[in-house]
């Protein structure tokens, strides 16, 4: 996917000189083999800080070999001055860990002290504002902080992602979907760029493509991956024609950033306009690594970005749409032991889910918009949805958010797609998330979220916070287990 970012993780050790600088050198080095062990995108720096002087020369090593990650490793003490000016004045997102005590036969010359070192650093983190990423467990053996540094690349392409982020908008927020309000100043807040645009603007994008080379070539691809589902192959050329239109408007118009998503309005007036609906196309692109949300919810493209930098595959936004049927859950009890019927929900999404995340799928036209637009007619302007039972698996629902009064807000929950067919129409799935009925309650309606989540296919919960805290985000809500109450929840 060209459109998330490529992390590449610059290991660099600090030391105190009043500490032996080989300890930080030697544990760096046993650090960096086991990340290249475990096949990590780690360059070891050769520089280590012990003084402000150190630092150009470090700078000048990063830039060399072209880091965007900084992975900054106690290996004794170290400084907390240079050690936090380094993190400072970086470029891109930071992690801090620390070196663990090796033996008990090697405590005098060999000790480093890192554990009391971590605790300066933090501190003098604070003086500074800085937020950097520290694992929940921060000093440990090399093979411990090489994890450590797994665990910290999916956040770092999350934030180096959101960094370099343009968000593009076709048309204003339906009326009767409020609930997508979006205000922006929290979007310059986190460093992301936004383009407002029309639907009129849209509409002549699509017109200007109509010629484009690529729109044939795009077509045959789309019946290639629609096979037996292409249901209607006198649509494919209009699909590749939207398509082509909006890949070129987002080469077009990134300007000074590297990564694109959108967030556009697909009724009431689209259909009639550009004769299909965008769903397809919108599932394709996602499948790209760009997220395009319908009915112009800017949070949910945002949300649906970071849950594909975080797990680096496609993600999809659905409603939190409907109940389970208890007929259903006693038709299944194998498949809900475990869980109570408030743990299950129906995610569903009119047909915007990539092809590679569903069990199967084929081309259909969108039900409740031919109710409304088509009654009685064979579907035509309401067509191009992709439609499918989502595939079982680990999933993760997620959404960041801004109040109306443009506070940060966000929730994470991870579950399961349960291997049950939902019986129903559109891109569709049965979701089991362990304490969802309370969750719902007290986090969803509570702090009043919109109905749209973005899923990744993965569990990426840990990822998700991490980026979160980095962020900035003063509210991360999670799922509580039963006897931790929610603030305001009745107790009785």
């Amino acid at each position: 996917m060209n459109n998330v970012p490529t992390v590449k993780v610059g290991l660099i050790a600090v030391s105190r000189d009043c500490f032996p600088i080989e300890l930080s050198k030697r544990r760096r080095a046993a650090v960096a083999k086991e990340c290249k062990a475990k096949g990590l995108p780690v360059v070891e720096l050769q520089t280590i800080i012990e003084n402000e002087k150190d630092l150009s020369k470090a700078f000048e090593e990063i830039q060399v070999r072209k880091v965007n990650a900084l992975a900054i490793y106690l290996g004794n003490f170290g400084p907390e001055g240079p050690t936090t000016m380094l993190a400072q004045r970086f470029c891109g997102p930071v992690m801090i860990a620390a070196a663990a005590e090796e033996s008990q036969q090697d405590l005098v010359n060999g000790r480093g002290d890192a554990y009391c070192g971590m605790l300066n650093t933090s501190y003098n983190c604070g003086l500074r504002r800085l937020r950097p990423y520290i694992p929940q467990n921060p000093v440990g053996t090399a093979p411990e902080v090489a994890a450590m540094i797994e665990e910290f690349i999916p956040v770092a392409r999350i934030r180096l992602g959101l960094a370099g982020l343009k968000i593009f908008t076709f048309g204003p927020r339906p009326q009767d979907f409020l609930a997508c309000n979006a205000p922006i100043k929290p979007l310059y807040d986190l460093g992301i760029e936004i383009m407002e645009n029309s639907e009129l603007d849209l509409l002549d994008i699509y017109q200007k493509a109509k010629d484009d080379k690529r729109v044939k070539t795009t077509a045959k691809e789309m019946a290639k991956e629609l096979g037996q589902g292409n249901a209607f192959p006198d649509l494919l050329e209009k699909l590749a024609q939207f398509e082509v239109a909006l890949i070129q408007f987002m080469e077009d118009n990134l300007g000074g950033c590297q990564y694109g998503i959108f967030a556009n309005k697909c009724w009431p007036a689209f259909e009639r306009f550009f004769t299909f609906v965008p769903c397809y196309v919108n599932s394709r692109l996602a499948s790209k690594g760009i997220p395009v949300a319908c009915e112009v919810d800017i949070y949910g493209a945002l949300s649906e970005y970071m849950a594909t930098c975080a797990t680096d595959m496609p993600a999809t936004l659905l409603d939190i749409n409907n109940t389970v049927p208890a007929d259903m859950i006693d038709a299944n009890k194998a498949k809900t032991k475990g869980y109570k019927p408030t743990d299950l929900f129906m995610g569903f999404h009119c047909g915007n889910t990539p092809s590679c995340c569903l069990a199967e799928f084929g081309m259909k036209y969108q039900l409740i918009m031919h109710r409304l637009m088509e009654p009685g007619k064979e579907p035509n302007i309401t067509r191009g949805t992709l439609e499918g039972r989502i595939r079982p698996g680990d999933v993760t629902i997620f959404r960041i958010q801004s109040t109306a009064d443009t506070q940060l807000k966000s929730y994470i929950a991870q579950g399961r797609v349960l291997d049950i067919d939902p019986r129903s129409f559109g891109g569709i799935g049965v979701i089991a998330i362990p304490n969802m009925g309370r969750f719902y309650r007290h986090v969803l309606i509570g702090k009043h979220f919109p109905h749209h989540t973005a899923m990744a296919f993965a569990h990426a919960g840990k990822a998700l916070f991490e980026a979160c805290r980095m962020l900035g985000v003063p509210d991360i809500a999670t799922p509580l287990p039963d006897g931790i109450l929610y603030p305001g929840e009745d107790p009785f």
